[in-house]
């Protein structure tokens, strides 16, 4: 399973990035909010309320601490631009 994780944050948010099959072996893409963006087969979990929900469940099934490489910029992010989460499986 993935550990390192790439954290993207504008001036206003963040967001985490995941593959959402990662989601559905974890047992919450059910669970993970619309204020969350989706592209192709990645989620971008925000910084709220998703993440630490993923952080919980992560830490749950592996026992270790997702790592997270961050990755910032002063305009507005691309991401808030990608469609809404949505969940394909549960």
């Amino acid at each position: 399973m993935q550990k390192v994780f790439n954290f993207y944050a504008d001036p206003g948010h963040g967001w985490m990035a995941v593959k959402k099959q990662q989601l559905v072996e974890l047992g919450i893409a059910a669970q993970i909010t619309p204020y969350s963006y989706q592209r192709g087969g990645t989620a971008y979990l925000e910084e709220d309320s998703d993440l630490d929900r993923f952080f919980e469940a992560f830490i749950k099934k592996t026992g270790e601490k997702p790592v997270l490489k961050q990755h910032h910029c002063d305009r507005r992010s691309k991401i808030r631009n990608y469609d809404s989460y949505r969940c394909d499986s549960a």
